[in-house]
């Protein structure tokens, strides 16, 4: 197999004294070859590759830093999401990671991230590993040909898995480490296998970049209908971000990361990367068809001897993950970026139990709702989680804003302010009957209805009831959905019950908002009530 090496002196200008193969825009086919003869991953029938990430199953936050350095420390939200580390360690870090690329072949994957010709960046990510090169190749925009004859990257990730930190020496939590140095546009990552942390590097590099573009920058999937009306949806991991914008009757436009510009919405990434654990060939026929599929990259999926996939086996992790090119979504919108939009989910997995299936929000709610970013962290996403856990995450993705949550926020109000005709809804995806452990998971069928009806502009003249202790405009019908299901109090087996935990999570909603002070009067009103 022969190397593509353009010029080796363009490895050479990133530090990397490279003496083995250099393997520049590899095909997919040579990456599956390079992954099954280095024994890093297997076949699965039907042709996807199947890989093990080791000790690191999910993202590692707590390994996450930001270099503060003189050109951006003034813009960083420093403190618990955004640790930071010197420019000193950095250099340390960067030179070992440079030092174990240059022993081996290395792979070059060059792409945008950005479908908006206008606000896109160019990504270079140079890795030791050939199935996180394809990894890359996936997840990330691929240049045409034309392009990448002219292509100069905006953005570099050094990623080389199998170098670990020396904490007392390299400034480090841990053995691992997510670098971002800001200003230089460089990531360098080592210590975990998992793939994803190449992603979310790259998405904080675009929540970083785009407010100061006037763009604004989401956690959301998003989809368009025939008609053009686009619905964005905000969410954290397993809160449904995949599932609900992969819909059969809409063009999707991107999984999880978009911005939203004066000439509409635009997806961040050319593929998507969904969880996969206890996929349904019914629910999510599009989603699991993927998992079947030459190309798709599975991790931590178990497997037989025989190549066959048992994704309801979570022996490895919840959080097993499929990456796979967005095109393989029937219907996904080619462009990958569409107009303005006309509805806004905010979707929450709520592990109490107390919150309707849907409801509308005002402007105020919205601000509020969007700052709290309240639902439950789902087993496996993250080190440590094994089982659900209610939590805040400003803005729905805190642990990817370089800068404080208020940015975010004001651009949403902006953006609300400037379309008037966007709806903005609330889905609960997590428990009905009670809490986590008492009542069951929100029907998969239902929300899908429920959001059908939203969507569609069917609830504009519905009637609406106000949730008393949230406040919330809750439908009192909906065609095609048990009633029962939206009034929550009336699914518990104990009214009072449900009483004292809605009381108690209306409680925890006020304590954590107290931390934003500098919002308008009328969005700190739009919480729960006394």
């Amino acid at each position: 197999m022969i190397a593509t090496v353009p010029d080796r002196s363009s490895i050479a200008e990133h530090g990397i004294a490279a003496r083995g193969r250099i393997y520049w825009q590899p095909t997919t086919s040579q990456l599956y070859a390079h992954a099954l003869a280095r024994g890093e991953a297997s076949l699965a029938e039907d042709g996807p590759l199947v890989v093990d990430t080791g000790v690191h199953t999910g993202r590692s936050p707590k390994d996450k830093f930001i270099v503060r350095e003189p050109g951006s420390e003034s813009r960083i939200w420093w403190g618990e999401v955004n640790a930071e580390i010197s420019e000193e360690s950095f250099d340390r870090l960067r030179e070992k990671v440079t030092a174990r690329l240059g022993e081996g072949d290395v792979y070059v994957v060059d792409a945008f991230a950005g479908a908006d010709p206008t606000h896109r960046i160019a990504v270079r990510v140079i890795t030791e590993s050939p199935w996180h090169a394809l990894f890359a190749k996936t997840l990330f925009i691929d240049p045409a040909p034309e392009e990448l004859a002219e292509i100069e990257p905006d953005a570099l990730v050094l990623h080389a898995p199998s170098v670990t930190a020396v904490p007392e020496e390299d400034g480090t939590r841990s053995g691992t480490f997510i670098c971002l140095h800001p200003s230089r546009t460089e990531v360098v990552i080592g210590g975990t296998y998992y793939a994803g942390e190449i992603k979310k590097s790259i998405f904080t590099v675009m929540n970083d970049r785009l407010p100061l573009e006037g763009v604004f920058p989401m956690h959301c999937s998003a989809n368009v209908d025939d008609d053009g009306r686009v619905a964005v949806f905000f969410g954290l991991s397993g809160t449904g971000k995949t599932t609900l914008s992969a819909d059969p009757g809409r063009h999707l436009i991107g999984d999880d990361e978009h911005g939203w510009s004066d000439g509409g919405v635009f997806n961040f990434e050319g593929g998507c990367y969904a969880k996969v654990i206890r996929l349904s060939a019914e629910a999510e026929p599009q989603i699991y068809a993927t998992t079947r599929a030459f190309g798709t990259v599975l991790e931590n999926v178990v497997m037989d001897e025989r190549g066959i996939l048992d994704l309801d086996d979570d022996t490895k992790t919840e959080n097993t993950r499929g990456a796979y090119k967005l095109e393989q979504i029937a219907n996904a919108l080619p462009a990958k970026r569409a107009g303005q939009p006309a509805s806004v989910v905010f979707l929450t997995a709520d592990a109490f139990g107390i919150l309707p299936p849907i409801a509308r929000l005002s402007r105020e709610q919205a601000m509020y709702w969007f700052l709290s970013g309240f639902t439950a962290k789902l087993a496996g996403t993250e080190i440590g989680v094994t089982e659900p856990q209610p939590t805040f995450s400003a803005c729905f993705g805190a642990p990817f804003l370089p800068q404080p949550p208020s940015v975010y926020a004001h651009m949403l109000g902006e953006k609300l302010d400037r379309h008037p005709h966007v709806s903005v809804w609330l889905v609960n995806t997590g428990w009905t009957g009670g809490p986590f452990g008492e009542g069951r998971r929100m029907p998969i069928k239902a929300t899908r209805t429920l959001l059908d009806a939203a969507l569609s502009g069917e609830l504009e003249g519905a009637e609406y009831r106000s949730d008393e202790v949230f406040g919330l405009e809750v439908p009192v019908e909906v065609p095609g959905v048990d009633s029962v299901l939206l009034e929550p109090r009336s699914t518990w087996a104990d009214p009072d019950a449900y009483d004292a935990k809605a009381r108690e999570l209306a409680r925890m909603f006020r304590d954590n908002f107290a931390r934003f002070e500098d919002v308008a009067p009328g969005v700190a009103a739009a919480g729960p009530r006394a």
